[in-house]
């Protein structure tokens, strides 16, 4: 509060006066949209604005044709008037923006009529975007002088595009790495043989291993996202293999099941059960045979 009020009395208004020296243009934001596959390799775009420019008719300065902006007598020139305001601490000077030219220094009698004093015009143009390959959701493009034109002679802004990546429904992404998930079937799972997994780059075949785990997760070197400082350096791919248990089976394949349930040792039938209990009770009556 103290700063506002010491602030106002000993002239912290004049930060807010607008010089009239050349000043650069604003800058302009937009975004465009782009696929997954586009921002990992890059792309040309090419997107439409609303863009100022020069008024032709006047050369800028807003005036008709065959007339020019006159000094403001307000300000001398300045854009900047300097009052004085009775305080507590005495008389304090203050600066503030011309409210005749608005800081211009400038006041146009006769307007152009193309551009109504303001010295620009607006036209819709195309521009050519570069995205480079390896950028990410919500990253911006830098495009120079493509935002508001200058004010007194200084340059222009720059345009900021903002890509957003659209999701894709194989591959996620995180940094330089992308992630996605392969089905394999159980006969592969057991006894391990070629898969086809899907990358960027195209399909690529992935010899399983043997007695692969369902949600194993494999590293493939060198299929994830370009660096942005240096596309020759690229990051991985991590893909789970997900088993896929059989839903519905003829019934020869359901006894070629039973089949392998039954010589691999690992069966939870009944009778098996069985014969745990038996060898339990047995090495129970065993403890408790009496001595001789």
């Amino acid at each position: 509060m103290f700063g506002d009020i010491f602030g106002d009395f000993f002239g912290g208004g004049s930060r807010r006066g607008a010089s009239n020296g050349p000043m650069k243009g604003a800058n302009l934001r937009t975004s465009v949209r782009i696929t997954f596959e586009e921002a990992v390799f890059g792309c040309e775009k090419e997107i439409d604005m609303v863009l100022k420019d020069e008024c032709t008719t006047c050369g800028g300065t807003g005036a008709k044709p065959g007339t020019s902006p006159e000094t403001c007598t307000k300000c001398g020139g300045k854009g900047k008037v300097v009052f004085s305001q009775q305080s507590l601490f005495g008389m304090v000077q203050n600066v503030q923006t011309c409210p005749e030219c608005n800081g211009s220094g400038k006041i146009i009698k006769d307007r152009c009529t193309s551009c109504r004093g303001t010295g620009y015009t607006s036209s819709r143009k195309k521009i050519k975007v570069s995205i480079p390959a390896g950028i990410d959701n919500g990253q911006s493009v830098r495009i120079r002088e493509k935002g508001e034109p200058g004010v007194n002679g200084g340059p222009r802004g720059d345009l900021l595009v903002e890509v957003i990546v659209s999701s894709h429904p194989i591959f996620q992404r995180q940094d330089m790495n992308i992630f996605s998930t392969a089905p394999i079937s159980f006969a592969q799972a057991v006894l391990g043989g070629e898969t086809r997994i899907s990358t960027v780059d195209g399909d690529v075949i992935y010899e399983v291993k043997p007695g692969t785990q369902t949600d194993t997760r494999i590293r493939l070197k060198g299929k994830g996202v370009p660096s942005l400082r240096n596309k020759n350096i690229r990051g991985d791919q991590y893909v789970t293999l997900v088993v896929q248990v059989p839903t519905s089976l003829s019934a020869e394949a359901k006894e070629a099941l039973r089949a392998f349930d039954a010589v691999s040792g690992d069966s939870l039938h009944t009778g098996a059960g069985e014969g745990i209990k038996q060898e339990k009770h047995h090495k129970k009556r065993g403890f408790f045979k009496k001595e001789d």
